[in-house]
């Protein structure tokens, strides 16, 4: 009866090993499962986010090289609106150095074309057949300095 016994106890025993060891199994399947569907889903997301990067990529690729390009566009406009500028910089140089010497002479060319003009009208009263050979141009007083 007691070697009975202690088989009951040794086979109890086992017994009980076998149920944790088989809750122990169905566990470990169900975190194996969990961890296969975590991992499964992980990796899809990864894919979409590798599809969704290499998009912005090629997207941002393409906006890189549309804006290089515009920047040389703009460069290039820059450096011909600068020559531009310097040119139209020197030619109002030229105007208002050609203005201040129109004012700065005005009264010796005016008195010149006065003088022209007054040349003129003689010569074309003497064509026309006047005589100035006897016409005093400037008033000498002899008498005019004993009085």
């Amino acid at each position: 009866a007691k070697k009975s016994e202690e088989s009951t106890g040794v086979i109890a025993m086992i017994d009980l090993l076998i149920k944790d060891l088989d809750k122990e199994m169905t566990e470990a399947e169900t975190e194996e499962k969990e961890a296969q569907a975590d991992y499964e889903t992980m990796m899809k997301e990864s894919a979409e986010k590798r599809t969704t990067d290499s998009a912005a990529l090629t997207e941002k690729s393409s906006a890189k090289a549309d804006m290089e390009t515009a920047l040389e566009d703009h460069k290039e406009k820059l450096g011909s609106t600068q020559s531009e500028l310097m040119a139209t910089a020197k030619y109002i140089s030229s105007l208002h150095a050609e203005c201040d010497w129109l004012l700065q002479y005005y009264d010796v060319r005016k008195e010149a074309r006065t003088g022209e003009i007054d040349s003129l009208d003689k010569t074309h009263a003497v064509l026309s057949g006047a005589d100035y050979s006897l016409v005093q141009t400037k008033a000498h007083s002899f008498l005019g300095r004993l009085a």
